[in-house]
């Protein structure tokens, strides 16, 4: 295993927690709450956004775990999979109809952690 790629990759994932917890979360809450959404719906979006940026910070720890303890390193798949997948997804719908999404940082922030993993692995 590769630890200064698993590092690169868990070093990504917290970036991408910080851009979304920080400033993903001024732009994106700015425009839910000045939308006619319902409270419910509000708090709901807030919800699910900081969900999101959870699931980044778990897999920039458990890559760390992983880098400085390769008997642990099925564990690192599961968040490939899931970075991987969030990436396609990103791609998939921005090369349809949300072509905005390929401007945004989670296509390549996504795309990096899971590549980075995924060579760190072996």
């Amino acid at each position: 295993m590769a630890f200064g790629l698993l590092m690169g990759a868990a070093l990504l994932s917290l970036l991408g927690a910080l851009f979304h917890g920080v400033a993903g979360h001024r732009l994106y809450m700015g425009n839910i709450n000045a939308s006619n959404l319902e409270p419910l719906a509000k708090t709901l979006s807030l919800v699910s956004w900081h969900t999101f940026t959870i699931m980044l910070l778990v897999g920039a720890g458990t890559l760390v775990c992983v880098a400085y303890n390769p008997a642990l390193k099925l564990m690192a798949y599961p968040i490939i999979l899931t970075n991987a997948a969030g990436a396609l997804m990103f791609l998939a719908l921005g090369l349809g109809s949300h072509r905005q999404l390929l401007t945004l940082p989670g296509l390549y922030l996504m795309g990096g952690t899971a590549m980075l993993a995924v060579l760190g692995v072996g």
